[in-house]
């Protein structure tokens, strides 16, 4: 039996009173369907990073950066903050580099009207920079619409159903691609 492909999904929001927990936890539950995927969430909020880039890695860093070296493929659920994506974000993102390369990244955003398109496209330009391979669909939530919820649209589950198809492929791919030879960057 082949070993399930670790994904983890990541909060990209340390607001209080975020959609982003609530996201995750939908999008998990649609994850959770397939017996093939080992899904863990890393909540940025749980992380006590530093305000600036310290000399050496403090604890926290380096409980994060294990966490996204452990991990086969990511799922990266984001606001859009003036269309963009969170600083929080791009700061735990920066704290790890070998640890996303040759791995693929898809993204569950949400926003208003924009469903997080600008935040997801700014993303793909830093994971791309990273060696980090990102797949091409997205799930993007309207909040003016209303949350996910477990009797959501049709449309929300099969974009969820076809990024975790396309994550899976890629996912197994590169990973057996790294025990057949190290990526090189």
């Amino acid at each position: 039996m082949m070993t399930p492909l670790r994904i983890a999904v990541i909060i990209g929001s340390t607001r209080e009173g975020r959609a982003g927990d609530r996201v995750t936890s939908w999008f998990t539950e649609q994850a959770a369907r397939h017996d093939d995927l080992a899904v863990t969430v890393v909540d940025l909020t749980e992380y006590d990073f530093p305000a600036s880039y310290p000399a050496e890695p403090t604890a926290s860093i380096r409980a994060f950066v294990r966490e996204v070296g452990r991990a086969d493929a990511f799922v990266v659920v984001t606001p859009e903050y003036n269309h963009s994506f969170p600083a929080p974000l791009k700061q735990a993102i920066d704290y790890a580099y070998d640890e996303w390369q040759a791995k693929p990244v898809g993204f569950v955003s949400y926003g208003c009207r924009s469903t997080g398109r600008y935040a997801v496209d700014q993303l793909r330009t830093v994971f791309t920079a990273l060696h980090a391979m990102t797949v091409r669909e997205v799930v993007g939530i309207d909040l003016l619409g209303g949350e996910p919820t477990p009797q959501c649209t049709d449309e929300l589950r099969r974009d969820a159903s076809v990024l975790l198809d396309q994550l899976r492929w890629w996912g197994l791919a590169l990973r057996d691609a790294r025990a057949a030879r190290p990526y090189v960057s």
